[in-house]
């Protein structure tokens, strides 16, 4: 048997015994009359068996086609001289080894026949054997003609071998083969576009005559991979004045690089879209609904959803992935549960998405379900859900199962450290942090600008100084990394808190552009320690860079409050009416049965206002005798002191953790509040003293970070 033909098992009855069906060709062709029986003893002419391999073909019969070449062996008919044919055969049901195999037997190949085998190759992935038997072609000085060129600038662009790749541009122009026909262009363009060479993709398409929307869409999606959206954009209305019409991968494309930029002209080509009649195309209206929901658009995202009622998962993961970032992550979570109602199984995205809905609305429980949703659908080992379920648990303040979700997983890039410290920074737990910053140096992980600014805010959130400024000086030291103005701000913080304000000034003074974040930080320390006269002078840097920084001027006044300087006060008060400014007020809310309890300071609107009073004396009473006294420090109005007491009773989180505990009693669950600002230093103290004597771990999440309260200690140790 010869080797192009597959080896027949053992078990497969021996071909002369065999009862082969019989193939009625009229059947096929009206032209033909008889019948041929596969197991005569007579050869068939080349007509008949030219119909057998199409009859084959058509069914994708491999099994059928095998028999039939073996026939033309067995019959002693020259199979090679149908080779071509039967290779096309042999692709064409899927054997590509079949093909190969045949391929190698051949005495003579057409050009055809080699573009066909390099054209399968590359279609199955196998872009490397592609390239080989391209080079193969050119050693037996076979000359490639144009689709031979196309086919290979894919494989090449697929290999990533960019020299590869102008190896062969220079052979094109070598052997003649015209580049301004734009099925050459097309591939080279493409080719040059996926290595980033976009120079060179214009080029190509500049010398291209005759050009036309393949290769103008390559430009195009190679301009939108590499960042350069702008150029996609120009390369587009140049298409659109040429009279070349677009098809749906260029508007697809080109919709993305409007969203990225958050030009408005995606509405005009969205208008273009319909005209063209490509909006009910479903690649086009997932790439609108991407389009509109970058460029903050999300109702025109959500309209343009509404109008395709055949959306499949990626559609509906643009549409979650815009509305949590358009700040609707309610919203997403009920989408989400309509798309999970349709019988859509989410894919890593989606989860991905809807976890850091989770994650900034602190949602615990729905957190937890989409954590069972993940485990069902098997991809509890992907890193980017992994990391959002990091990111969801530390962000509720759960560092437990944080850590654990870590810990499950196998391959611990830089992506998933980073969620890691990000959470161990959120809760306090600075040692942590670092611990798992220096391993994942000793382990040969290179860390990122990410990585550094959460191990630089768990040091700040620690107070851990020594640490902060051994890490930073590795940054500043770190060839590959320039440290940023946020870095800068994270060891201002550190040092602030730490009481060293005047290291703090001089390192700001280090920035060569110190932008308004980094002295609003040094202010802020200024608060802690009540240095009005350096926060005067830090206060004239702000306002040289945001005359109406209302943050700043809080600040300010608080410092100034602090001091007893109630006339500046005033002052303070009145520029910041002038200029229209307002102090956010301070709000907490607890989340009871499944609804969110909101409380301001000293509102008596709450329907147990009463009950909630109630429980307030009751654990002032309890906290008073083991030693709690009101820290009137924070009490930032001119009031007595008995009425600057008072009004700390009632400050927003006193009041929602005093409605979790009446809403609880008869468990032990843990109490978890949120506040718009951070927690004042009364509370803090407050809570700890209630923590102990209710004996209920209590964590409070601030504008800041997690405080994780447990018998009378915070997580925090005092340092926020």
């Amino acid at each position: 048997m010869l080797r192009c033909l597959p080896k027949v098992p053992d078990f497969i009855i021996p071909f002369q015994s065999l009862a082969l069906p019989t193939f009625h060709i009229s059947s096929v062709s009206h032209c033909l009359h008889k019948h041929i029986e596969l197991n005569s003893p007579c050869p068939t002419d080349l007509s008949d068996y030219i119909v057998l391999l199409q009859q084959c073909t058509n069914r994708k019969s491999l099994w059928d086609l095998r028999r039939t070449h073996l026939h033309m062996h067995k019959s002693g008919f020259p199979h090679l001289s149908l080779g071509n044919k039967l290779i096309q055969s042999y692709l064409k049901c899927g054997s590509i080894e079949d093909a190969s195999n045949l391929f190698d037997e051949m005495p003579q190949r057409h050009i055809v026949t080699w573009n066909s085998m390099i054209s399968a190759y590359v279609c199955h992935g196998l872009s490397g054997e592609a390239i080989g038997l391209f080079e193969r072609m050119c050693l037996e000085n076979v000359f490639a003609d144009e689709f031979t060129f196309s086919i290979v600038f894919k494989a090449f662009s697929d290999m990533g071998l960019v020299h590869g790749g102008r190896k062969a541009h220079g052979l094109l122009v070598v052997l003649g083969v015209e580049v301004s026909d734009a099925f050459v262009g097309s591939g080279l363009v493409d080719m040059y576009a996926k290595f980033g060479r976009l120079r060179d993709a214009r080029l190509v398409c500049d010398r291209v005559v005759e050009k036309d929307v393949v290769l103008l869409t390559a430009l195009i999606v190679g301009c939108t991979q590499h960042g350069e959206n702008g150029e996609a954009l120009e390369v587009f209305r140049g298409m659109i004045v040429e009279g070349i019409k677009a098809n749906d991968f260029t508007f697809s494309s080109i919709l993305i690089a409007c969203g990225v930029l958050g030009d408005r002209s995606g509405m005009q080509i969205h208008g273009l879209m319909v005209k063209f009649g490509y909006d009910y195309v479903v690649a086009c209206r997932t790439s609108l609904v991407t389009m509109y929901s970058k460029c903050g658009s999300i109702d025109d995202s959500l309209k343009v959803f509404e109008r395709c009622p055949g959306a499949n998962l990626v559609t509906w993961t643009a549409l979650i992935t815009g509305l949590v970032q358009n700040g609707r992550e309610e919203s997403s979570l009920l989408m989400f549960k309509q798309m999970v109602g349709k019988s859509l199984s989410p894919n890593a995205f989606t989860l991905s998405s809807v976890l850091r809905a989770c994650s900034v609305l602190a949602m615990y429980e729905q957190g937890q379900q989409i954590h069972c949703i993940v485990f069902k659908t098997g991809l509890h080992g992907e890193r980017y859900v992994g990391a959002a379920l990091i990111d969801m648990y530390g962000k509720c303040g759960s560092i437990g199962m944080a850590r654990l979700v870590f810990d499950s997983l196998d391959k611990r890039g830089v992506v998933l450290i980073n969620s890691m410290i990000n959470s161990y920074a959120q809760s306090g737990y600075g040692e942590g942090a670092v611990e798992l910053f220096d391993h994942m140096r000793k382990s040969g992980i290179e860390p990122n600008d990410a990585t550094f600014l959460s191990v630089l805010s768990a040091c700040s959130n620690a107070g851990l100084v020594e640490e902060g400024c051994r890490i930073f000086s590795s940054l500043q030291r770190n060839s590959k990394l320039d440290p940023s103005t946020d870095h800068y701000a994270c060891v201002v913080d550190l040092l602030g808190r730490a009481g060293r304000l005047e290291e703090a000034e001089n390192l700001i003074k280090q920035v060569e552009e110190p932008d308004v974040v980094l002295w609003r930080t040094l202010l802020s320390a200024c608060r802690i320690h009540g240095k009005v006269e350096m926060a005067r002078r830090v206060m004239t840097r702000v306002l040289e860079l945001d005359q109406g920084n209302e943050g700043a001027h809080v600040l300010l006044s608080n410092i100034f409050a602090s001091a007893g300087e109630w006339s500046e006060v005033s002052n303070m008060k009145i520029a910041m009416k002038d200029m229209k400014l307002k102090k956010s007020p301070g709000m907490s809310w607890i989340k009871v049965d499944r609804e969110v309890h909101t409380f301001m300071a000293g509102d008596p609107s709450h329907p147990s206002a009463t009950e909630i009073n109630e429980e307030l004396e009751r654990l002032r009473e309890k906290i008073e005798s083991l030693g709690y006294v009101p820290d009137v420090r924070f009490v930032l109005q001119d009031l007595n002191e008995e009425e600057k007491k008072r009004s700390l009773y009632y400050h927003s989180e006193k009041i929602a953790i005093a409605f979790g505990l009446l809403s609880n009693k008869h468990n032990n669950t843990c109490i978890r509040i949120f506040k718009n600002l951070r927690v004042c230093g009364d509370c803090h103290n407050w809570i700890k003293y209630v923590s102990k004597v209710s004996e209920r771990e209590i964590i409070a999440r601030d504008a800041k970070r997690f405080h994780h309260f447990t018998d009378g200690m915070c997580s925090c140790g005092d340092h926020w």
